[in-house]
């Protein structure tokens, strides 16, 4: 049996490791082999050397999938909490990955700041860091994601069951 990729693609601070955290719990109570890969985890842990140009970026997506097919082909669904803000990277892990689900994890960019707990939106509207997705640098809205949820006025219960839904069909 091989995995399901789920790609969640959001601004910072919009919900996404929180939402792969709750749907990774709700898939195991039903019996379903399930690892998140967070893009905060692997930068740190296989992507240290990295910054965040195009191309950075772009690689650190590359080694994503990576560890994503490895795991899918073992039969664990992989929960894949990454930005990815330009569609060429996740046009790239769709073709890559399969089964692919995306979802884009919607919040307004206004909401995201207010949540940033880690003061990135303050650091990055003040310049200090600088290619900051949605601020000085740009965040590609999915065209077609097979799932769209709304982390600023849906709970993360309501979120997670649309995806489970989808997912049951």
């Amino acid at each position: 049996m091989i995995g399901t990729a789920i790609w969640l693609t959001g601004l910072p601070s919009s919900g996404k490791t929180t939402t792969a955290l709750a749907l990774a719990a709700a898939l195991q109570e039903r019996g379903v082999r399930v690892e998140c890969l967070d893009g905060d985890e692997l930068r740190h842990k296989v992507g240290r050397e990295l910054g965040f140009s195009k191309e950075d970026r772009m690689e650190n997506i590359r080694r994503a999938v990576y560890i994503s097919k490895l795991l899918n082909r073992n039969g664990v669904t992989t929960i894949i909490s990454m930005i990815a803000p330009y569609t060429e990277m996740r046009d790239y892990a769709r073709a890559e990955l399969q089964p692919y689900v995306e979802v884009y994890v919607h919040c307004p960019l206004e909401q995201c700041v207010q949540r940033d707990r880690k003061g990135l939106y303050a650091k990055a509207i003040k310049g200090e860091i600088p290619a900051f997705t949605g601020i000085s640098d740009v965040y590609e809205q999915p065209v077609h994601p097979e799932i769209t949820i709304h982390t600023h006025i849906s709970s993360v219960e309501s979120n997670v069951s649309h995806i489970l839904e989808y997912l049951n069909k």
